[in-house]
Formats: structure tokens, sequence, C-alpha cells
């Protein structure tokens, strides 16, 4: 049987285009580790850096850029998570202590977390879609290039990413809206393959 991840030498392509049997591969096996399966160490400043560089080199259609960053690491993760109690119990005054422990916590699963944020222009003649599109290629690019680097990673929304109290702490504008919140560090566990959907029943040709 036939390696399906031979490729032929093409050494003199420019490097853009140039085969890449790690990258087949890593595509291959690539699998999100949950969030409270990720422990220290993460991406240190430097690698940090690099991967925000290397999430925004996506297609984007009229070179608008419509995303930024909010990078959460140390304490940091701690004070989004009193602000995200504090907005629970707010919404939900017989919220049990349990919850408002569980909402302290929810950064603090991972080492690192970088919000993406959709920032979309209107009234563009780029449609807002593809702009949205976007920005989830972003949040694609930074779970491959985590992976890349020998980091684990999930990409969660969870309630905090359709909030407005939320959106209101992030100091998020009108134009603006969480495409997901990046988990990075080092996975505890062996992420385990999960079923995935027959792209063949999901094919056509026209």
């Amino acid at each position: 049987m036939s390696d399906p991840f031979a490729v032929p030498d093409c050494s003199d392509q420019p490097r853009a285009t140039r085969p890449s049997v790690e990258t087949l591969d890593l595509l291959a096996n690539r699998r999100s580790t949950l969030a409270r399966h990720l422990t220290a160490p993460g991406p240190g400043k430097s690698e940090l850096d690099d991967l925000l560089r290397l999430a925004a080199r996506v297609p984007d259609h009229g070179r608008l850029g419509p995303w930024r960053f909010i990078v959460f690491t140390g304490d940091a993760r701690v004070r989004f998570g009193e602000e995200l109690a504090r907005i629970v119990q707010k919404q939900v005054p017989a919220a049990e202590e349990k919850r408002l422990g569980l909402e302290r916590g929810r950064l603090t699963r991972a080492p690192v977390v970088v919000c993406v944020v959709s920032n979309v222009t209107y009234g563009h003649k780029i449609p807002v879609w593809e702009q949205e599109l976007s920005a989830g290629a972003v949040c694609q690019n930074m779970l491959i290039a985590a992976h890349a680097m020998g980091y684990a990673g999930q990409w969660v929304t969870e309630w905090c990413s359709a909030n407005p109290l939320v959106d209101a702490v992030l100091g998020l504008g009108r134009n603006e809206r969480i495409a997901g919140f990046i988990y990075l560090g080092t996975a505890s566990v062996e992420p385990t393959e999960r079923p995935r959907p027959d792209w063949r029943d999901r094919t056509s040709h026209f």
C-alpha cells in the first residue's frame, strides 16, 4: 500500500506551496484536549508571540484583519474569573457558592488562555459572514500552531462568549463578539479519538 503522505521532491517550489509530510500528519492526528486536562507549562512569551503571529496568517478577504486577541496569563485569569462570578451572582442571585467557585476558576484550567474577538466592519463590501469566518480561521490556526509547538489546546465558547456583561468587562465594541477562548497548555492525559463525520457522506460533485 502506498504511503498516503508521500510527496514528490518539490524543493524547487516556493515555500508557500511546498509539500509537508509533517503538516499532513499533524492534521490527520490533531485532537483537542479538554481544558481541565491542560496543565503547565504553557507557551512562554516569545512562543505566545509566535502563536499569535501564525494565527493571524489566515484568509482575509479585503485585508480587514477582522479579529483581535485578548491574552490571559497569570493573575489575569483569576481577575477575569472574579468578574465572571460577579456577573453570575448579579444575573442568578440564587447561584450557589459551588457555581461561583467554578466561575472564579474557569480560566485557571489552563496556564494560557487567548480570547479571539471577531471585529467586523459593517457596511463594507466584504460580507460580515466572510469576516466572521476569518476569525474562525484564526482560532483553528492557533490550535494547529500550538500543536506543532508541542502544546495541547481547546477552542471553547461556553456562556461567557455570548453575554453582554462579559463583553463590557472585556471592552468589546458594538461590532465585536467573542469567537472563542483558546485554552493552551500541556496535556496531562492522552486525548482520545472521537467519532468523526464521514466526509464521503457530505461530499457531492457538481
